[in-house]
């Protein structure tokens, strides 16, 4: 979808939290050349797999600790403000990346900074911008590639990067050389183009714990929350919201054992949650259940984004 440019890879964030030592080297031995974290605590789990002039810091530097580990580790930082041009060059330069805000106002050279002279000495590999509003049909998405167009044509590099995940599918006139997907490398989908192309990729899982039987007029978990009407068979599952299934999961989720539903009764806790089974009367302890993490579907019945789906889901979980 990427068309003639490179296709990178975010793998910040424990790379959206599927884990970097899962995902690095599925996407390297895939083609994919460079890849962007956002702090330099992450660059060592990435270098263990790729080079580090492969590896792009977002946030860029802020000391000349971070300048002198960039070098030691050839992890390019992304310059973002006046203040990261002068020390970078102040510590002596060197290949490095260039954000220019185009109109998401978070980070990145204003474009009435990038005439400073200072910045006419980086040694810019990849000059790019971030996109605000990809995943929406909204007039800021056309404000942005035409200023990007103009910046890019101002500033020498030998990259230039505009499109995230959403960007990609905007079209070919978003892609420049290189794209950086995130989201829809693990699952992820936020506009309709997408939703055919991108499959699931995070399946998490949680085993019972316990099995009994909720007599009719019992009630279930904190604040009694649910009350059975008649008998029925419940299981304890060994997940909640520490491990990133959070309380809005209660009342709308349904776990699934080999196709059959089970819903989950009364509040999400900490770290359990209970299940009806009675369309699966052969379960016992220690079976494991698959929580349902199609992420267009869970954010749409949860109500949380696709994001905090996958970097919510916590270390608890084996990957």
């Amino acid at each position: 979808m990427s068309g003639a440019a490179s296709a990178g890879a975010a793998v910040k964030a424990d790379a959206y939290g599927i884990g970097v030592d899962f995902a690095v080297p599925v996407l390297r031995d895939a083609g994919c050349g460079t890849f962007f974290v956002a702090h330099w605590s992450e660059v060592a789990n990435v270098v263990a797999h790729v080079p580090g002039n492969r590896i792009s810091v977002l946030h860029g530097p802020l000391t000349g600790e971070d300048c002198a580990y960039a070098r030691a580790t050839g992890a390019r930082p992304v310059i973002n403000s006046l203040y990261q041009v002068k020390l970078w060059l102040e510590s002596g330069g060197g290949p490095c990346d260039l954000m220019v805000d185009t109109g998401i106002n978070r980070l990145g050279l204003a474009p009435e900074e990038t005439g400073d002279p200072l910045v006419a000495r980086l040694e810019i590999d990849t000059i790019m911008s971030h996109l605000a509003c990809a995943d929406e049909e909204h007039p800021l998405n056309a404000k942005q590639l035409a200023a990007a167009h103009e910046i890019f044509a101002a500033l020498p590099a030998k990259r230039r990067s505009l499109a995230n995940s959403a960007g990609i599918a905007l079209g070919a006139d978003y892609a420049f050389d290189l794209t950086r997907p995130g989201i829809s490398l693990y699952g992820g989908a936020q506009v309709p183009a997408l939703e055919g192309a991108i499959r699931q990729v995070a399946f998490p899982e949680a085993a019972i714990i316990h099995r009994h039987v909720l007599k009719a007029g019992d009630s279930t978990g904190y604040n009694a929350q649910f009350t059975a009407k008649s008998d029925m068979e419940v299981a304890t599952i060994s997940i909640g919201y520490a491990d990133g299934f959070l309380r809005c999961w209660t009342g709308k989720a349904v776990l699934r054992h080999e196709g059959a539903e089970l819903p989950v009764l009364g509040r999400v806790s900490m770290d359990m949650v209970v299940v009806g089974v009675s369309a699966s009367p052969q379960l016992k302890e220690g079976d494991w259940i698959s929580i349902p993490y199609h992420l267009p579907e869970a954010s749409a019945l949860s109500g949380l984004s696709q994001y905090e789906l996958l970097t919510g889901l916590s270390r608890r979980f084996a990957r």
